[in-house]
C-alpha cells in the first residue's frame, strides 16, 4: 500500500464483535482466559491492549518496519532503547539534540557507567574516530532540534553495519510522511508521537520502530517489565490523528516553505535554519533522503538580547508561545529558556542554539494569517 492508504488502513481491521470500522477503545486493564494461560492473545494491559496493538501495527507500516512499540512518551522509549545497554558501553550522538534526550543521556545513564560522544555528524567519517570495542549504539536525530542539521542516514548506517553497531534514528520532525531511516539502514526508528504522528496537541506519546525480532523481543521485555506504556484512549486518538498525517504534512510543507523565504529576507532576522535552502548545510543530502523539507524552522533575531527576544516572542498573535511541536496550530518557542534549558549554556551556543534563537513549527493555518502575525511581531 502507498503511504496514505497505510495511513488510514494499516493495522487496522473491522472489530470482530460488532464490525465495527474504527478501532474501539479497550478500555480495560485486564482480559479473561479460559484456563490459565489460555486467552485470545492478551493477558493485562501494561503488556498489550487490543487498541494499542492496532496503533503499532499502523505505525511500524508507516516506517516500512516489522513492528512497533507504542510508549507513554518519548522519553519513555528512549528510556528503553538506552536500557538495552550495560555498563562501560559507549554511545556516539550528535552534537545538536532534543534537551530531553541530552539530559536523560548525561544525567540519569551516564550515572549508571555509559559514555556518551557529542559530535559534529555532519560528516559521517567522524564516527570512525569514536568507534572502539566499547561503541555500542548510535543515536542521530535529522533534521536536528533546533538547529536543523542534516545526518546522512546512509552514510552512518553503512558504517553502523560495517562495525556491528546499532543506528538509532530520532525520525520526529521529519515525520515517517518525509523520510523514512528504516530504509536507509537505521536499526530502530524513533518517534515522539507527540509531535506530528499525533498531529493535534493533545497526546502524550512516543514510538520505536524496527525489523530486528530478536531486539524486538528484548525491547518489548523492558517495555512491559517497566511500564511506560500509553493507555488504549491515547492510542484512539493517534490513530485518529494519522489517518491525515499525510494531509498535514503536505499543508505544512507548503506553509513552511512560504514563511522561510520570507524570514529569509526578513531585516529582524540574522540566521534561518531551513533544510529546503540550496546553501543549506547538506541540502543535497536532504534532497537525497527527504521527500520534502517540513515545517520546521529556526531564525535568530538580529542584535536582539534576551530580554528583546523574550518581547518578541510574547508579541504573537497567531504562533502560540508553547513547547512542543508538530500540531496543526503553529507554535513559537524559545530553545534556551524552554525546550533546551538542561543543556549548559557553553555545549547550546557551541552550535548555535544562542539566547536570540527562536524556533517555529509552522501549522497549516491560512498562510497569510501567518505573515502577518510575523509581520506585525517582528516589525
Amino acid at each position: 500500500m502507498k503511504f496514505a492508504t497505510k495511513a488510514i488502513h494499516a493495522g487496522q481491521e473491522p472489530d470482530p464483535s460488532t464490525g465495527a470500522v474504527m478501532t474501539p477503545i479497550y478500555q480495560t486493564s485486564t482480559y479473561w482466559q479460559k484456563s490459565p494461560g489460555d486467552n485470545k492473545g492478551f493477558e493485562y494491559s501494561r503488556g498489550t491492549n487490543p487498541t494499542r496493538k492496532a496503533l503499532e501495527d499502523c505505525l511500524a507500516a508507516l516506517e516500512n518496519a516489522k513492528y512497533g512499540l507504542a510508549f507513554s512518551s518519548g522519553m519513555g522509549a528512549t528510556d528503553a532503547v538506552m536500557k538495552l545497554l550495560a555498563p562501560g558501553d559507549e554511545v556516539i550522538t550528535g552534537n545538536d539534540l532534543y534537551g530531553g534526550s541530552y539530559r536523560i543521556f548525561t544525567k540519569i545513564f551516564a550515572n549508571y557507567g555509559i559514555k556518551f560522544h557529542f559530535l559534529d555528524l555532519s560528516d559521517p567519517e567522524i564516527i570512525r574516530q569514536y568507534t572502539n570495542e566499547k561503541t555500542k549504539l548510535v543515536w542521530i536525530e535529522t533534521p536536528t532540534n533546533p538547529t536543523m542539521q542534516i545526518v546522512d542516514i546512509e552514510a552512518i548506517g553503512k558504517i553502523t553495519k560495517e562495525k556491528n553497531l546499532m543506528l538509532v534514528v530520532d525520525n520526529t520532525f521529519a515525520s515517517p510522511y518525509l523520510q523514512n531511516p528504516m530504509d536507509l539502514g537505521a536499526t530502530i526508528v524513533m518517534h515522539s508521537v507527540t509531535k506530528y504522528i499525533g498531529g493535534h496537541s493533545d497526546v502524550v506519546m512516543g514510538a520505536l520502530m524496527l525489523n530486528d525480532e530478536e531486539l524486538y523481543k528484548r525491547l518489548w521485555f523492558i517495555y512491559n517489565a517497566c511500564g511506560a506504556t500509553p493507555g488504549p484512549m491515547d492510542s484512539f486518538l493517534v490513530l485518529r490523528g494519522i489517518k491525515t498525517l499525510h494531509l498535514r504534512m503536505k499543508a505544512h510543507c507548503e506553509n513552511g516553505r512560504v514563511i522561510a523565504e520570507y524570514l529569509r529576507n526578513h531585516p529582524k532576522v540574522d540566521k534561518i535554519y531551513w533544510p529546503g535552502f540550496t546553501d543549506h548545510p547538506n541540502h543535497e543530502i536532504a534532497k537525497k533522503q527527504m521527500r520534502d523539507f517540513g515545517g520546521m524552522i529556526s531564525i535568530t533575531l538580529k542584535g536582539a538580547d534576551l530580554a528583546e527576544t523574550f518581547r518578541i516572542a510574547g508579541s504573537f498573535k497567531v504562533f502560540t508561545l508553547a513547547e512542543s511541536l508538530g500540531g496543526v496550530e503553529s507554535l513559537m518557542n524559545h530553545p534556551v529558556s524552554m525546550t533546551h534549558g538542561s543543556i549548559p549554556k557553553e555545549v547550546r551556543e557551541a552550535v548555535g542554539v544562542t539566547d536570540n534563537l527562536l524556533r517555529l513549527s509552522v501549522g497549516v493555518e491560512d498562510v497569510e494569517d501567518l505573515l502577518a502575525d510575523l509581520k506585525q511581531a517582528l516589525a
